[in-house]
Parts: structure tokens; sequence; C-alpha cells
């Protein structure tokens, strides 16, 4: 009779066949404005956005005789994720007649928040509110409000103990074709592969085949020095990405499966 695997071992040559498919396919705080901190009946609030049979796409992906991902057990989690709210005040971010970029940032940031927090991860966002960061910044030289604005983002990411750095943005291409999400990285491996994981968790929601893409020339991709990721969550100027990215219940999903691709990229460090 054969031995069958364990349950660890398992998990051990599932991570690393991806980290081979990775590696081979790219080669519990909310911070306020100037420092307050939101007070939020947070389990009130997060049972309002859960989604009901949310799909694993990430477990689709691996091979059918190991065990789907929402069985992996729960591990302690001791490092602080970071969510930045893309733009923000003056600062509205790309549009579409009256829908704002900065909006949407925000109405997935704090979903996300909400889901890792609730699943012990710590995490802490960058904005709450309807605000630019550069109000905070009185430390830079810069009279560039917007250079102000994304030194004010990478500083937090250097006062705490961040081991992830995760941007939430909107897309915008004058080919209203273009559409679903793209996930941004570092040249640093780690960075590679949370995008991986975040792109092929959100691909299905916009019925997207996309691969994340290299990010050198965005500021905070180059500056933060964890590994960072910028999540362009769609187009705002596709009609079809743009239904979805202003429907609450669209934004919880994309919250969620950046949620799942978060807490599986930390069981694995």
């Amino acid at each position: 009779m054969l031995h069958q695997p364990s349950c660890a071992s398992r998990l051990r040559r599932m991570v690393a066949g991806i980290i081979a498919i990775v590696i081979g396919c790219t080669a519990n705080i909310g911070v306020g404005h100037a420092g307050r901190a939101a007070a939020t009946n947070e389990t009130a609030v997060y049972q309002e956005l859960a989604v009901d049979a949310i799909p694993e796409p990430i477990a689709a992906s691996v091979p059918p005789n190991t065990e789907p991902i929402g069985s992996l057990p729960s591990l302690p989690f001791s490092k602080l994720v970071l969510i930045d709210a893309g733009h923000g005040g003056i600062d509205g971010g790309t549009t579409h007649g009256n829908i704002l970029e900065k909006d949407i940032n925000l109405a997935i940031a704090q979903k996300l928040y909400l889901m890792l927090k609730s699943r012990g991860i710590p995490v802490i966002v960058n904005r709450t509110g309807d605000y630019a960061l550069s109000d905070d910044n009185r430390w830079s030289v810069t009279r560039s409000r917007h250079r102000k604005d994304l030194a004010q983002r990478r500083q937090l990411s250097q006062e705490l103990p961040v081991s992830v750095f995760i941007s939430i943005h909107v897309n915008w291409n004058k080919n209203k074709a273009a559409r679903g999400p793209i996930v941004l990285h570092q040249k640093e491996g780690r960075s590679r592969m949370l995008a991986w994981f975040i792109q092929q968790s959100l691909n299905p929601i916009f019925a997207s085949h996309k691969q994340p893409e290299l990010g050198p020339t965005y500021y905070l991709l180059k500056r933060v020095e964890q590994p960072a990721v910028i999540v362009e969550a769609g187009f705002i100027s596709n009609d079809r990405d743009r239904k979805l990215l202003t429907e609450p219940r669209t934004q919880t999903l994309i919250a969620s499966r950046i949620c799942d691709a978060v807490m599986f990229y930390q069981s694995m460090f």
C-alpha cells in the first residue's frame, strides 16, 4: 500500500510548483486624515459586505490532486499589510462624467481592509475619507503637490513594519475597448508572485486573461522597499468595466479576491 502524502507535503509541492510557474512566466489600525483614527463598527460593516459563494480562482489553477486553497490551515500573521487608496481630495484621479477614480479606489480599499482584519491579518489603510495625503506632508521640500502625495504614501511604508504594499487604482485608456484588471509589480520576485496571485484572482470577474506587468517607471514601485503592487482594478473608460467598478457588490468581490490572494501569499512567508 502506497504511503498517502500528508497535507503539509502536498502543500509544499503545490507551493513549489506555483513558484516555478510565477518565476518562469514573469523571469489593527485604520489611519485617518492627519493621523485621526476612523471610528467604525467594523463587525456590522463587514457583515454588510459579505458575498455568498465566492469562487476560488486560485484554487482552480493548481493541479486537481492538491487540496483547494480554501482548506489550508489558518496561519499566524505577524506582518503588516499596507493598503494604499489611490488619489483623494483635490486629486480625483481618472474620471468618466461624475464618476471619480478616487471614490472607487476608496470603496475597494475600505472593503479590503475590513476583510483582511476580520481574518486576523494586521492591516492599515492610508486613506479613510476624501482627502489628499499631500495635505499631511509638511516635511517634503518639493513644491509639487503630486510628488508630496506620493512621498507621503511611501513614507508610511518606511515608518511601519510593512510586509506588503498594495496600491488600489482604476485604469483609463483612449481606446474604449481596453478592459480588464492589470496588476503592476516591481522587479523583485515576491512582488511578481503577489501580482500573479492577485491577477489570477481578479481575471474571472472581468472575463479577462491578462497577465501582471512590470511597472518600472511608477514612483511607488521604485521607491517602496517592501514587496509592492499596483492593482489597476479595471478601465473606467470601458462601458462594461465601469459598470462593474461602480457596482458595490462587484467592489466587494474585487476586495474579496485580493484578500484571498494576499492570504495565500502571506502563508508562504
